[in-house]
């Protein structure tokens, strides 16, 4: 997967990837077969033995001993070298040397997917850096380290790390990049709001094409604005960006997924909904909120429906979505329980009524409950200081 032109995706990134779809239960098994071979080639040609111990130890593949044996002798015979290199950077040249040095040891960890090893190596090669651009880029390298293993933990560290770098200085091209990476970082944990606005906000100046292409890129922000943005938002920074009018085409339902909702074309909307159901539930970062993403369109496209009516029946919605009666009926009964729709359902007359809460409404419920709350604190204070 090439990010076009401008820069291609980061190898480890691909090959994460494909060790999701190799272990996905959806997956087909002659699909399989060839992912094994691909995942096995990108370790033989970077000598990935550490990774590789840890999939055969897990079954994800069979372990060949010789090859594990001959991967842990180039890997040793390699660090060797560094090892020589960083020695002689000491002796005979100057810090900058001695930083490179050392930075060229942290990125062979990083190739032969070492997690450990490389964190401590970019640690050891940051007490040696002065530059907070340069800084910088060792932190983007943690956070590709980071993404490879799905350790958000990690991830947030190094994001809150970074603006502490930036209070410094820090130029813009390296803020925009992290831009993305924290929008990454808050849509795999769920935080579609911030992770819309954040890549909304870089559409104009990506320039990360280490962790995804430009296509993918745009995917994830129609994605994340879809259930994040008002309609009037919706059609300003995401239906007519001319930016995301360019990619729209190249991948998959998006077009129709994005335009059917806008043009209230439920019908078109669900069929695209389909598809992209598939592209979502094969994504690596997104997978694990599959169900959770599904539930938040349909609220998004229900809302969006019962907007136009103070009723309307039920044979008419499930028309307009062209899905059954009985579909509908228990799809809203559920989103009505949770909360999620303002309105009820009247099974003898077929008929949904809805019943918008107005925000003047809600302010005074809001504070009526608070105001019980603290009358309650009050009388079991009074209590105490009776006693």
């Amino acid at each position: 997967m090439d990010g076009g032109a401008e820069g291609s995706q980061q190898p480890h990134l691909i090959l994460a990837h494909k060790l999701f779809l190799l272990t996905h239960p959806d997956v087909q098994d002659i699909e399989k077969v060839q992912l094994k071979s691909d995942v096995l080639d990108s370790i033989k040609s970077d000598g990935m033995a550490p990774l590789y111990e840890t999939l055969t130890a897990s079954s994800v593949l069979e372990l060949d001993q010789s090859l594990l044996d001959s991967m842990r002798a180039t890997n040793e015979e390699e660090l060797k070298k560094l090892d020589e290199k960083i020695a002689d950077a000491e002796e005979n040249l100057g810090e900058s040397e001695v930083r490179e040095a050392h930075l060229a040891k942290a990125l062979y960890f990083v190739r032969i997917s070492d997690k450990e090893k490389a964190l401590e190596q970019l640690k050891l090669t940051e007490g040696k850096t002065v530059a907070v651009g340069q800084k910088m880029d060792l932190v983007f390298y943690t956070l590709q380290l980071a993404f490879f293993y799905m350790d958000f933990d990690l991830v947030s560290k190094s994001i809150d790390k970074a603006k502490k770098l930036f209070e410094e200085g820090g130029d813009w091209e390296r803020k925009n990049r992290l831009k993305v990476y924290e929008g990454l970082y808050c849509m795999s944990t769920r935080n579609f709001k911030k992770a819309a606005s954040l890549f909304l906000d870089s559409i104009s100046t990506f320039t990360t094409y280490e962790i995804f292409p430009y296509e993918t890129f745009i995917f994830y922000t129609v994605l994340t604005s879809i259930i994040t943005l008002d309609r009037v938002s919706l059609k300003q920074k995401v239906v007519d960006a001319p930016e995301i009018l360019t990619v729209l085409g190249k991948i998959p339902f998006l077009s129709e997924f994005l335009n059917s909702l806008y043009e209230c074309q439920y019908k078109a909307f669900f069929s695209a909904f389909a598809g992209m159901a598939e592209q979502i539930k094969f994504d690596r970062y997104l997978n694990p909120h599959f169900r959770f993403y599904m539930r938040e369109v349909r609220t998004v496209v229900y809302s969006q429906f019962l907007e136009s009516y103070k009723s309307v029946t039920v044979d008419a919605m499930a028309n307009a979505f062209g899905v059954s009666v009985d579909f509908i009926d228990q799809e809203l009964s559920r989103f009505i329980a949770a909360g999620k729709l303002h309105c009820k359902i009247d099974k003898v007359a077929g008929v949904l009524e809805t019943n918008r809460p107005d925000a003047k409404n809600a302010l005074y419920q809001a504070t009526i409950k608070q105001g019980d709350f603290l009358l309650n604190r009050i009388q079991k204070l009074s209590r105490v200081i009776d006693l």
